[in-house]
């Protein structure tokens, strides 16, 4: 069978010590056996390992910020849709989601596919949205509010027990153990990410994860639970296992049903000493760890590029248990030269 030609633009090249899912994403669909794939990165930074590992990225560009808005976004993307005729763009970060999804008929227009959750779906399972996101899919969520400012933490503390999480709405996450802890979690993440902040109870027990695919119908294309098996300072996966866990895979059936959950996905849950399963977040795109669920016998990237296409996909019907993921620091060799172009011209 002869390989479907396409070229896939997509970010999350930032492969340091809180990876995006850009390099997991292409070596998945480097491995495909359906698509002959050429890359091309978007980059926002001048050092994102990525622009520079040329056996996985075949040109990569330098794009605009998301908080820059929406046109200097597509003015971009033409740029480069003109030079490399995108056929399917992945954006991989949070803060890319909204924009893009705002932009899609304007790129389908142009010749350019994507394959992400609706507006809807991207809202409702926000952070500070996800106790009304449990009462409505009937799913065990910790108690959270969202706060603007301290006072208003002042105003709702008697409803929390301590310890809490102290959420940022796109990005990271702190266990707080007394008001000041909130307080400097609150501006340190505040003066990053913006506002609202989310204070989220504290669930004690296992964190484990899913990643998945909804063919936005309503039926699951794929699904792995991991277990993290070691977590970084800043709470992000260093090793993590596939689980055999019918309790977490109906749960994800249920939620990609009943969601009609379109594109990647990754759900963030803890199991408690009693073994129920609580749901602490949605990530509505394919995590950094993505790579295990390829290396177990679901090449997500290569589905959600296939679905963004309009092709059919069966859904995967199993996967490798037991299999393990471990990272590791790499000291790539550069030319400084090609740094010094991609920084002077955004292209390499």
């Amino acid at each position: 069978m002869e390989k479907i030609k396409v070229t896939v633009a997509l970010s999350g090249l930032n492969n340091i010590d809180s990876p995006g899912p850009g390099v997991p994403v292409i070596r998945g669909l480097k491995e495909s056996e359906l698509l002959d794939v050429r890359i091309i990165g978007l980059a926002y930074e001048n050092l994102e390992p990525g622009i520079y590992m040329h056996e996985l990225v075949d040109k990569t560009y330098k794009v605009p910020y998301p908080s820059d808005g929406v046109e200097p976004f597509l003015d971009r993307i033409r740029y480069v849709h003109e030079q490399e005729n995108i056929g399917v763009l992945i954006p991989n970060f949070d803060s890319e989601l909204f924009t893009v999804m705002k932009s899609e008929r304007i790129l389908k227009e142009m010749g350019i596919r994507v394959f992400l959750p609706t507006l809807q779906q991207f809202e409702e399972r926000h952070k500070s949205n996800l106790p009304e996101f449990g009462k409505k899919y009937e799913v065990k969520v910790p108690y959270s509010e969202p706060i603007l400012n301290l006072q208003d933490w002042r105003g709702i503390e008697e409803k929390f027990n301590y310890p809490v999480v102290v959420k940022g709405k796109f990005y990271d996450a702190h266990i707080a153990y007394d008001r000041e802890q909130v307080s400097i979690y609150f501006n340190k993440i505040a003066a990053k990410w913006g506002l609202p902040i989310v204070i989220q109870e504290f669930i004690r027990g296992t964190e484990v994860n899913v990643v998945a695919m909804g063919d936005g119908k309503g039926n699951t294309i794929g699904a792995v639970p991991m277990r993290k098996t070691y977590i970084t300072d800043k709470g992000k996966a260093w090793g993590g296992i596939t689980l055999k866990d019918s309790a977490m895979l109906e749960l994800t059936d249920r939620v990609i049903s009943q969601t009609r959950w379109r594109g990647g996905m990754e759900l963030e849950l803890i199991r408690t000493a009693k073994q129920e399963l609580y749901l602490i977040e949605i990530n509505p795109r394919l995590p950094a760890w993505v790579y295990l669920a390829v290396a177990s016998g679901q090449n997500l990237p290569e589905a959600l590029v296939l679905l963004a296409l309009g092709q059919e996909v069966k859904p995967f019907d199993e996967y490798e248990v037991g299999k393990l993921f471990i990272r590791y620091s790499y000291d790539m060799i550069c030319d400084l030269k090609a740094f010094e172009k991609f920084s002077t011209t955004g292209e390499l």
